[in-house]
């Protein structure tokens, strides 16, 4: 139960001083920092990450989700696969899904003409991908749990008669 409501505070919030989090659990300090390293070290926690609203930046980003139809290799199934494709330095995030097609590769680019050519040039040209569908992100209203379009409050003055 324990590591269960500390790895909940943590994904909310992965920067919280050890002492709060301490409190919040109702145990020593020194409990919680042994508790963290052990999920570390086990592999539980895998990385830190932040989450960023690259919309509110100068720096351009285009993200695509990209689902892969493939031929599982026989004994390995799709995991060889999916290795070839997680290891490109574009590739985000590579998931085995249910439905039409087997996995979903979560790129991120500079333009869309950068993704469009990853997917023709890279990914397609693999033996085992028998097709793929690409899928560009425009907005993220909610990320990671995270609401990121928030609405703006109305500043006009009202004025009655």
């Amino acid at each position: 139960m324990l590591r269960e409501e500390l790895l909940a505070v943590i994904e909310k919030n992965s920067r919280i001083d050890l002492k709060e989090l301490a409190v919040l659990l109702g145990i020593q300090e020194a409990e919680a920092v042994e508790e963290l390293e052990a999920l570390e070290r086990e592999g539980v926690i895998c990385g830190y990450h932040t989450l960023i609203d690259w919309e509110k930046t100068s720096n351009e980003k285009v993200t695509a989700l990209i689902e892969v139809r493939v031929t599982p290799q026989r004994g390995q199934g799709f995991d060889k696969i999916a290795e070839r494709i997680y290891r490109y330095p574009e590739v985000r995030s590579v998931y085995l899904i249910s439905g039409g097609y087997d996995l979903m590769v979560i790129l991120e680019g500079k333009s869309l003409k950068e993704i469009s050519a990853f997917v023709s040039d890279k990914l397609s040209t693999l033996d085992t991908v028998l097709s793929t569908a690409t899928h560009f992100i425009l907005r993220k209203y909610k990320d990671h749990g995270t609401v990121m379009a928030r609405k703006k409050e109305d500043e006009r003055e009202m004025i009655t008669p």
